[in-house]
């Protein structure tokens, strides 16, 4: 008969303070915060690491940071003036180097979406140089946009493809912040 009070004392205190610790955490406000991306991770000041493209880790999940396929494309076409996720506004000079098969006439087209995929700006990137080789050309162009709604966007330059064959198109694609 003692061991069952005893038992039951146990029992009673541990539900009390299963409540008490329930009622504290509802009162106090914790929330579960939770992280879908990068962005995301860095910002809640998680651990960053030092590669590229950059990695966060939270809750047993690692992130990478968004950088576009820069890394597929750069024996094709190269930036200088733009990096993934770089602040843009206009006028937005865009400047790099592109393998003389990117260009058709010495140009190629560049184009600047906001963050729901509309097109803001288009433009022409010009050839700095001779175009006909298979070697890397200067190109230069300038897109002059109104800043969007949307703070995310995508900058693409478009290898040039006079004749519309789908085997012939690619782009380099590069997140950008407005």
């Amino acid at each position: 008969m003692e061991d069952m009070k005893s038992t039951t004392k146990i029992v009673i205190v541990v539900i009390a303070v299963a409540l008490a610790v329930l009622l504290y955490k509802a009162g106090t406000g914790v929330k579960t915060v939770s992280v879908t991306n990068f962005s995301e991770c860095a910002a809640r000041g998680n651990p960053v690491m030092e590669s590229y493209p950059r990695r966060c880790q939270y809750g047993g999940q690692t992130f990478t940071e968004d950088i576009g396929n820069i890394l597929d494309k750069m024996d094709l076409i190269r930036l200088n003036s733009v990096s993934p996720n770089s602040v843009v506004q206009s006028p937005l000079v865009v400047s790099g180097e592109a393998r003389g098969y990117w260009y058709f006439e010495a140009s190629f087209p560049v184009v600047l979406l906001d963050g729901n995929e509309n097109e803001i700006a288009v433009g022409i990137a010009q050839a700095k140089g001779e175009w006909m080789t298979e070697n890397f050309v200067p190109f230069e162009a300038m897109l002059t946009f109104t800043k969007p709604a949307t703070t995310k966007g995508t900058l693409i330059l478009k290898k040039d493809n006079p004749s519309g064959l789908p085997e012939n198109e690619d782009e380099l694609r590069i997140p950008v912040t407005f």
